[in-house]
């Protein structure tokens, strides 16, 4: 989370998890959506590192991340219940 606050992760990582959500057509509640949003931007940052690519830093990074993690998490959920 360099560069961006407490607050702004949550609210970023909120609105990064909703939307996964609705790409994916997850039915998930808010909180699990802002843990899929933090969660899935600090998975999604290392395998990026993984392989030496990074995203613009701040916000927007954060979000894009974010959104990259959570859908991820989502399909890899859907992948473990069946």
């Amino acid at each position: 989370m360099e560069g961006v606050g407490w607050i702004s992760a949550i609210i970023i990582g909120g609105l990064a998890g909703w939307l996964a959500g609705k790409l994916m057509e997850a039915r998930y509640g808010i909180f699990r959506n802002i843990v899929l949003g933090i969660v899935g931007s600090v998975v999604a940052t290392a395998i990026l590192a993984q392989f030496h690519v990074q995203l613009a830093g701040g916000r927007l990074g954060y979000f894009v991340t974010g959104f990259l993690g959570a859908c991820l998490l989502i399909f890899l959920a859907r992948l473990v219940r069946r």
